[in-house]
C-alpha cells in the first residue's frame, strides 16, 4: 500500500510537470502572438503606404502618358504584373522599382504574419487542451490518493512514529560524516594553498561546491516535516520542493518541478555520488538530495514526512534513474 501512495505522489509530480509546462509554453504563444499581432499591423501599414504610392504613381503616369498608360492598367492581371509592363514600357523609375519592391516585401510580411497566427492560434488550443487535461488528470490523482491515504492511516502514522528513532540515529551520523568531509576538505585546501600537492582521486565528473555541504544541512534541518503536495517552505514539502528550498538557502535557484531539476547541472554516476547531489526515481517522478553513505533524504508521499531512505532499499534501487550534480 505505501508502494502504491509513493507511486500515486510521483505520478502527480509527473502531471504537475506536464501541467506547468504547458503554462510556460502557453505564456510563450502569448507572447509571440502579440510580436505576430503587432508585425502584422506594421506590415498592413507599410503595404497600404506602398500602394498608395503606386497609385499615385499611375494617375502621374496617366496624366502625361494616358494611352500607353491605360493600355498597360487594362491589359495587367496584377499589381506586380502592371508594374513590370510599366517597367516594359519604360516607364519606370528607379524609385517606382523601390516602392514596388517595398510592396512585395510588405506583402509577404502580412501573408506570413497571418499564417504564423494561424499556427499560433492551432497551437495554442491544442496546450490549452493539454494543460486542462493535465489539470483533471491531476485532482482524479489526487482523489485516488486521499482514498488509499485515508485507508491505511493509521498503520503509515505507526509506521512513521516507529520509525523517528532509526531517523534521529541516521540523522546523527550523516551528520558526523558531513562534518569529517568538510574538515578534509578544508585541510586539503590548505595542503594546497602552503604549496604541499594534496592527493585526490582521478575522475571526470566536475567536483560540488563547498556549498552542497550547507545545502544537505538545510534539508536535514526538515527531518519529520509532514509531506505536502505542492509544498515548498518550513511546514510541508513535497519531494522537488525540499530540494528547491534547500538549494534556495545557499542562493540557487532551481525550478520546483523534478523533471525540470533533472535538466540542472551536470549527470554523475552513482558511484561518485557526493553529498548535495540530486537523485532520482521513478521515470523522474521523485527526487531527493544526496547525504552520503549511500543516503538521501527526500519527502516521499503523503502521510509520511521528510526522512532518510538508503538507495539500497528495494523499491529505490530498482525504480533508481539518475543523479545531477548543481555547479
Amino acid at each position: 500500500m505505501e508502494g502504491q501512495l509513493q507511486q500515486l505522489s510521483d505520478s502527480l509530480e509527473r502531471s504537475r510537470s506536464q501541467y506547468d509546462a504547458a503554462t510556460i509554453q502557453l505564456a510563450k504563444i502569448e507572447r509571440d502572438l502579440k510580436e505576430n499581432r503587432r508585425e502584422l499591423r506594421v506590415a498592413k501599414h507599410n503595404l497600404s503606404a506602398g500602394e498608395r504610392m503606386i497609385a499615385q504613381r499611375l494617375i502621374a503616369l496617366y496624366t502625361s502618358q494616358p494611352e500607353s498608360t491605360l493600355e498597360v492598367i487594362l491589359g495587367a492581371s496584377s499589381l506586380d504584373d502592371m508594374i513590370t509592363r510599366m517597367d516594359n514600357a519604360k516607364s519606370v523609375t528607379a524609385q517606382d522599382a523601390s516602392v514596388l519592391a517595398q510592396v512585395k516585401y510588405f506583402r509577404s510580411a502580412v501573408t506570413r504574419a497571418g499564417d504564423q497566427l494561424k499556427t499560433a492560434h492551432a497551437t495554442q488550443a491544442r496546450v490549452v487542451a493539454a494543460r486542462a487535461a493535465a489539470k483533471q488528470e491531476i485532482e482524479s490523482k489526487m482523489t485516488r490518493e486521499r482514498s488509499l491515504y485515508s485507508s491505511i492511516q493509521g498503520e503509515i502514522s505507526r509506521l512513521v512514529a516507529a520509525d523517528r528513532a532509526r531517523q534521529l540515529e541516521m540523522a546523527r551520523a550523516a551528520t558526523e560524516r558531513l562534518q569529517a568531509q568538510q574538515a578534509q576538505q578544508a585541510q586539503q585546501s590548505a595542503s594546497t594553498v602552503v604549496g604541499i600537492t594534496a592527493a585526490t582521486p582521478e575522475a571526470d565528473t566536475v567536483a560540488p561546491p563547498p556549498t552542497h555541504g550547507n545545502v544537505v544541512q538545510y534539508a536535514m534541518s526538515q527531518l519529520n516535516t509532514p509531506y505536502v503536495w505542492g509544498g515548498a517552505a518550513p511546514g510541508g514539502f513535497d519531494c522537488s520542493g525540499l530540494v528547491m528550498w534547500a538549494y534556495a538557502q545557499v542562493g540557487v535557484s532551481l525550478p520546483h518541478s523534478s523533471y525540470a531539476q533533472y535538466g540542472m547541472g551536470v549527470p554523475v554516476s552513482k558511484d561518485e555520488l557526493q553529498p548535495g547531489d540530486l537523485v532520482f526515481f521513478d521515470g523522474l517522478g521523485h527526487v531527493g538530495l544526496y547525504i552520503g553513505g549511500g543516503q538521501f533524504i527526500h519527502a516521499p508521499h503523503t502521510g509520511d514526512v521528510v526522512k532518510i531512505s538508503s538507495l539500497g532499499e528495494d523499491w529505490y534501487s530498482a525504480n533508481y534513474v539518475g543523479a545531477r550534480r548543481i555547479l
